[in-house]
């Protein structure tokens, strides 16, 4: 039982919650780079919000699926079909055994996660089926999909059965926060570990994504900052959601694939509420920060944490009344 990758797309990978507390081992945290949609993915397709599924960027493979299963599509918009018939993500889409699932572009972001019932059945490395790409471990063999790659199920419930495709009429809000969108995505920012805050001009300027941007961090471009310290520096620990500035003045998002220390400055730190907007900004879009305290941070966080758990009573009670 399992799936064929007919075709991987440019980038991707086998992700789940990641492995954390092992950085003090020089492991990455890794995991899917948006933890919120990745968990509403799981959650519509059945599965626990930590669920190894496949994270896309910017387009996605094209899947042969050996035996009928409910998948889910969240994060990005992204192009899909289901044996030519178009697929609407945020929702909960049964398929029939033998069905081909064609994933194209990403729209108006950069990654869209599938999750599959019972997740994606690979032995866990370091406590996480995710795909460790700088270290070449977890995932299939530590890389990206590539073109015959068979990713495992668990043994299907023989009372799941599905003669034809099914989609629901409803589907679910997978807007991250109530704020409203715009143009440029806002990322709250708390201080860093070598200021007592940010430098001003970190907040005054609008920065675009690069093009060699990937899973360890988004590298902005705009007016460079000034450097208070251009001398060496000893390495020190650095997380996900750090902004370090290199020598040139533009600032670095570190994201899920981190390092687990750096030599450049850390002038502040995005807050763990605004990492989904990190990992969906695409190259070429524009990205504002703003000032944040520590329990406007938790605050956010916990707000994020509880709209999570009223979806998943709701789908909880749903599939109840089914």
């Amino acid at each position: 039982m399992s799936i064929e990758v007919l075709s991987p797309g440019p980038a991707t990978t086998v992700q789940d919650a990641g492995r954390p507390g092992l950085r003090h081992l020089g492991v990455a945290s890794g995991g899917a780079l948006d933890p919120w949609s990745s968990a509403l993915a799981n959650l519509l397709a059945g599965n626990a919000p930590g669920a190894a599924l496949l994270e896309i960027t910017l387009a996605g493979p094209t899947l042969r699926f050996a035996v009928a299963t409910r998948v889910a599509l969240c994060g990005a918009a992204i192009e899909a079909d289901a044996d030519g018939t178009p697929l609407p993500s945020a929702r909960p889409i049964d398929l029939p055994a033998g069905s081909v699932l064609r994933l194209g572009r990403c729209l108006g972001g950069a990654r869209a996660y599938l999750a599959v019932r019972g997740g994606i059945a690979l032995d866990p490395v370091l406590g996480s089926a995710g795909t460790d790409l700088r270290g070449g471990f977890g995932g299939v063999h530590g890389r990206r999909l590539q073109r015959g790659d068979r990713l495992p199920l668990p043994p299907v419930d023989d009372r799941f059965d599905t003669p034809s495709l099914h989609v629901p009429g409803w589907w679910i809000d997978t807007a991250v926060d109530d704020r409203p969108a715009g143009d440029e995505a806002i990322v709250r920012v708390l201080p860093g570990h070598d200021a007592t805050t940010p430098p001003a001009a970190l907040f005054a300027r609008t920065w675009t994504v690069a093009a060699d941007s990937n899973r360890q961090g988004l590298r902005l471009q705009g007016e460079a900052l000034a450097v208070a310290d251009a001398r060496e520096r000893i390495s020190e620990p650095v997380v996900p959601g750090t902004l370090q500035l290199p020598p040139d003045g533009q600032p670095i998002a570190l994201l899920a694939d981190a390092q687990t220390h750096g030599g450049y400055p850390r002038i502040g730190h995005a807050i763990r509420a605004d990492w989904p907007l990190l990992a969906q900004l695409r190259p070429g879009d524009r990205v504002r920060f703003t000032p944040c305290t520590r329990g406007a941070a938790h605050d956010a966080l916990c707000r994020q944490r509880q709209r999570l758990h009223r979806i998943a009573l709701a789908l909880d009670a749903k599939r109840t009344r089914a």
